[in-house]
């Protein structure tokens, strides 16, 4: 029943009552004295009251129980959100057993998390202080009613836990607990898990409404696990792809490299046998030169490769340190423009940290410039990073024969395409070098 018609109700049904009894007076009893009179109208406010009473509690019951929708429609939206927003998976559980418990008015709560060997891995609880959780100990194995719903999946509702035959009972410093609700969280992925709530507050059990109502919020615990496992697959796999794309690049970097030293020996090994010492020993030099170029370019990539975004570390502070370590190496000072609003998948930012590095590394090596400045800004749904350098620039389709490879420009080239995003390259001999990458955020 709406409240629209609840409301004609209310009205309608006090005049039809007094109505009919008006008329069942005067057609079996007819006239009559006043103190009668005064008793069957007290009799009819007395219905009314009574109506209007029962009226009323219906609707208020309708009330509490549009208001706790309402609360947890909120609340798995809350949980939706920090799904979606880039919190660990166990702030996120932790705010899921923190809504559920309070919305079925439950004292504890907790929530596990399962491997496919059928481990504990992660416990979170709720409503039990930090110092009573180091007094009970390590998390549950799995024994006992843990055991039912941990292993076979089953929904458990118990007014009293103490009086079913599959408890344990609870460990040394445990609180009391009586009521339990306890619901099987249903993974995609090779993890599951369970969520509970106990010791339910003015009521000696929990009721259907309160089981369906952690099952939803089980179904919001399900998708952050599996969200949680989606990541980890990315990161393991982009690092996978981050050691095949460095193995390439090394492989051809020294292919290139090895090329150059086997032209300057047989240069230098040419002017031996005709004499011409003076010669040999100017190649000899460019190859002792492209030996400590190349040592140099080592020790700048196994810096380089510990330089990398993490959960911890964010991109704005990954770029700063290396900044600090750069500017010290190369004597070139170096300037980070960021905006705050600029979110990058994990691939994209580890993509975009290389980009830069390498842009740096070529102004190092070959710009001999003073100052440069990197700049990360958002562009509609892209994010736009810019590497200037005030040095003397390169002319981008002219090489000098015998000159020591630089393979930076296709690298960077490379790893632009692989995350969708673009990458130009601007420079004239004389005006120093613009590099633009373009790049999806997320």
């Amino acid at each position: 029943m709406t409240l629209k018609r609840l409301r004609i109700v209310a009205v309608v049904s006090p005049i039809a009552v007094v109505v009919i009894l008006e008329l069942v007076r005067t057609l079996t009893i007819g006239a009559i004295s006043w103190e009668k009179r005064l008793i069957l109208d007290l009799v009819t406010v007395g219905a009314i009251v009574l109506f209007l009473s029962i009226l009323f509690s219906f609707v208020d019951d309708m009330q509490t129980q549009l208001v706790r929708q309402n609360q947890e429609l909120l609340a798995l939206h809350g949980a939706g959100l920090d799904v979606a927003a880039e919190l660990s998976l166990d702030a996120v559980l932790k705010k899921v057993v923190d809504q559920a418990k309070n919305l079925v008015g439950a004292k504890y709560g907790a929530v596990s998390v399962i491997d496919d060997h059928g481990r504990i891995q992660t416990f979170i609880t709720s409503g039990i202080s930090t110092e009573e959780r180091e007094a009970i100990g390590p998390p549950p194995v799995g024994h006992g009613l843990l055991g039912v719903v941990l292993h076979h999946g089953q929904r458990l509702r118990l007014a009293d836990i103490t009086t079913d035959p599959r408890s344990h009972g609870f460990p040394a410093h445990h609180p009391p607990m009586h009521s339990l609700l306890a619901v099987p969280i249903v993974c995609k992925g090779p993890f599951r898990g369970n969520l509970y709530v106990s010791e339910k507050i003015r009521a000696k059990e929990f009721t259907k409404d309160d089981e369906e109502t952690i099952e939803r919020f089980a179904v919001q615990a399900a998708i952050a696990i599996d969200n949680a496992h989606l990541h980890e697959q990315v990161a393991d796999l982009a690092v996978a792809q981050e050691r095949v794309r460095i193995a390439h690049e090394m492989h051809d970097g020294l292919a290139q490299v090895l090329g150059y030293v086997n032209t300057k020996v047989q240069a230098a090994d040419a002017y031996l046998k005709r004499g011409k010492t003076e010669e040999a020993s100017t190649q000899l030099h460019e190859l002792a030169s492209a030996a400590r170029e190349a040592y140099t370019d080592v020790r700048e990539s196994i810096v380089d490769l510990r330089t990398m975004p993490t959960p911890h570390r964010s991109l704005p502070d990954v770029l700063r340190e290396y900044f600090e370590r750069w500017q010290e190496m190369s004597g070139i000072a170096v300037a980070l423009d960021l905006d705050a609003d600029v979110r990058l998948r994990p691939g994209v930012e580890l993509q975009l940290v290389r980009i830069v590095q390498e842009s740096l590394t070529n102004v190092r090596k070959h710009a001999k410039a003073s100052n440069a400045h990197v700049t990360i800004r958002r562009n509609g749904t892209n994010a736009v990073a810019t590497i200037i350098d005030d040095g003397i620039g390169f002319n981008q389709l002219a090489r000098t024969r015998g000159e020591f490879p630089r393979f930076g420009l296709t690298t960077m080239l490379e790893r632009a395409e692989a995350v969708g995003g673009t990458l130009t390259i601007d420079s004239v001999p004389g005006t120093g070098t613009t590099v633009r990458f373009e790049l999806p955020l997320e």
